[in-house]
């Protein structure tokens, strides 16, 4: 059972919390006009969404790379679910093979940069296969994400107690639809906050797509600030909008902790 906070602390915290607001704004301000720099926010409205010539509204750089960034960000992601949790059941396979073959991609995976195998999927894999640089892309999240992945599911499912599959097999559930209807919705609930994380993490590594040609959010940016000298308003736009990515994310997982009940007893 827990105490609720009487009203004289929750207006102490409250007071503390503008205290700090208000330290934190006062000391950017005092930083930003130590800085020798001319701001010039009007120029990011343009690289958001502008008029041509014929009055015709078009996505600004920006937003072209940020609709990328969602795009490969939501490829990766689906990808990286599935691998991970196929991989994630092969870990905790009575199989031998399958344990082997899931370690071996794991630690291979965990062991190398990310952005080293998004090179290799780009000047290699994707040479041999013929993928586009979105699919090489895309592709090397998934796989790197899958990885991580595969941890969180397979801590999950070894999280939950070993009576439940013992209990579903007895009822004359097969090894598969006790695991899909007994341990993996149990799992779940458990594994959402990590799993949260990880896809918040997936998202800001997208970043790293930039290095072959791609243009995200991150190359665009740094196009931006090539040509328009405004290196300041570009990077705090470009660091905004992942942030508006990220935060939606988290409310996202938010509501379907909520939604599954996380964390009650």
């Amino acid at each position: 059972m827990t105490s609720r906070e009487s009203p004289l602390s929750t207006y102490f915290n409250v007071l503390l919390l503008v205290i700090f607001l208000v330290l934190l704004i006062t000391l950017t301000w005092v930083a930003l006009n130590r800085v020798d720099y001319i701001w010039s926010w009007y120029r990011v409205p343009d690289y958001l969404a502008f008029q041509d010539d014929n009055g015709v509204w078009k996505a600004g750089l920006l937003a072209k790379g940020l609709v990328l960034t969602l795009e490969i960000s939501v490829v990766s992601t689906v990808m990286a679910i599935i691998i991970g949790l196929f991989t994630g059941l092969a870990r905790i396979s009575k199989t031998p093979f399958l344990r082997w073959i899931a370690v071996g991609y794991i630690e291979l995976i965990r062991g190398t940069p990310l952005l080293v195998q998004i090179f290799i999927f780009y000047f290699f894999v994707a040479d041999v296969f013929g993928l586009s640089r979105f699919a090489a892309g895309a592709s090397a999240l998934a796989i790197f994400a899958g990885a991580y992945v595969a941890e969180i599911v397979r801590a999950g499912i070894q999280s939950i107690d070993r009576g439940q599959m013992e209990a579903a097999r007895s009822l004359g559930m097969n090894y598969f639809k006790a695991m899909r209807y007994i341990i993996l919705p149990q799992a779940l609930r458990r594994i959402l906050p990590p799993l949260a994380g990880q896809f918040i993490s997936l998202i800001k590594d997208s970043s790293l797509v930039s290095a072959i040609a791609l243009t995200d959010l991150t190359k665009a940016g740094r196009e931006l600030v090539t040509v328009s000298f405004a290196a300041f308003e570009v990077w705090f736009t470009v660091a905004g909008l992942y942030l508006v990515l990220t935060f939606s994310l988290s409310m996202l997982i938010q509501w379907m902790e909520r939604r599954y009940g996380v964390g009650e007893r």
